[in-house]
């Protein structure tokens, strides 16, 4: 049986049935970047895709998303780099008057200047995120296979945060730059960021050519991401088990003696009161993570208009050129079995806290090719079935 978890303020749950809409859809605007990252998940390519769709359909896409009524979901411009499109502040100024929150994930090239910035923001767009995969400029641009973008990644952020956006930092986590967290999470802080969205790598795209963390490595970093969510709100990416960790540590006076730390969260927690000390930054209220998965609740888009549960999971649901995009969202069977975690396979469909996490379906695709396979990237061990 599941829990019943609809009472716990540990995780929020959204206000709407996530199988008649989306919380948030992801639109690849283009596939077209002029970085190389080693973990990109769309294998950017230089140029732009001459089938990717045109202005004319990102409108309708647009009228699509807004035909939802309120509450709208949320909606990311990502790539490649969204600013290699240059009908850009045309279409956040259409999905903003169209009652749509947009918000952008760029590059950061030499596209990302203050002017385009200042005019995406006059179009309407409330937040942008850049991505921080390093806490030195030798590892962040190594990981960007380009000189210099540690350094003009900062300079954005501060940027960005001058002309009014929302920040957002997202980090991919890999088993190379996993002890560098901590300071990662000193610039986040350091940069106001809103929001820090760290990322598990799925090794799909160029990612297969990283190593990720182990479960217990992942568990880890779940449980020290949890002690510091007093300093910025985080959320995960493709870990949704994050919600079950919170779950799980809710109540519990004496975390340590419940969860022992191993020594991967030993060294990331000393790291962290080192970095910290006699600091005191505005403490809030950790924010619970919010109850979505791939399919439920969230959703992307690709360039072309084909329609997948998330940008990591490779398996299509339906092409917005064939139907409308709330069609493809409800109707679709890839997307619906996504909604019914009794069905999932492994741990995954037995597991007390299937409901409110789900495992993470591009993990579990990546390893055994069934998306509603079991995550091998989540250590928990469900209760037995009595």
């Amino acid at each position: 049986m599941t829990v019943d978890h609809a009472h716990d303020r540990s995780v929020r749950l959204l206000h709407h049935d996530a199988s008649d809409r989306p919380f948030i859809v992801i639109w690849e605007v283009t596939r077209a970047c002029q970085l190389a990252c080693t973990h990109c998940r769309a294998d950017a390519i230089r140029y732009r895709d001459p089938g990717e769709l045109s202005t004319a359909e990102g409108r309708r896409l647009l009228d699509d998303l807004a035909s939802f009524g309120t509450p709208r979901p949320l909606v990311v411009l990502t790539g490649g780099d969204p600013f290699e499109r240059p009908d850009l502040a045309e279409l956040v100024a259409y999905g903003t008057s169209l009652g749509l929150s947009v918000a952008l994930s760029p590059s950061v090239t030499a596209r990302l200047t203050r002017p385009v910035l200042v005019e995406l923001h006059d179009a309407g767009a409330k937040a942008v995120s850049l991505s921080l995969d390093g806490a030195t400029a030798g590892s962040h641009d190594a990981f960007r296979s380009v000189d210099g973008v540690f350094d003009a990644t900062l300079d954005a952020a501060r940027t960005i945060r001058e002309i009014g956006f929302r920040l957002q930092i997202n980090t991919t986590v890999t088993r190379g730059n996993v002890r560098e967290l901590p300071r990662i999470l000193q610039h986040v802080v350091d940069l106001g960021a809103s929001l820090w969205s760290v990322f598990f790598l799925v090794p799909t795209g160029r990612g297969k050519n990283l190593e990720a963390l182990t479960a217990t490595e992942e568990e880890e970093v779940l449980h020290w991401l949890h002690d510091v969510s007093a300093l910025v709100a985080i959320k995960t990416t493709e870990a949704p088990h994050f919600r079950r960790v919170a779950l799980e540590r809710a109540g519990v006076e004496a975390l340590d003696d419940v969860f022992p730390p191993g020594p991967l969260r030993s060294d990331l927690r000393a790291a962290t009161t080192d970095l910290f000390a006699g600091r005191e930054p505005a403490p809030r209220r950790p924010r619970p993570p919010i109850d979505v998965n791939s399919g439920r609740g969230f959703a992307f888009v690709d360039h072309v208009g084909v329609v997948y549960p998330s940008g990591f999971l490779p398996v299509a649901a339906g092409s917005v050129h064939e139907h409308p995009f709330p069609q493809i969202y409800r109707e679709s069977e890839v997307l619906q079995a996504l909604r019914r975690p009794d069905g999932f396979g492994g741990r995954c469909g037995r597991c007390e806290f299937r409901a409110v996490c789900g495992g993470s379906r591009s993990h579990a695709y990546a390893v055994s090719g069934d998306l509603l396979g079991e995550d091998p990237s989540c250590l928990h061990r469900p209760e037995p079935v009595r």
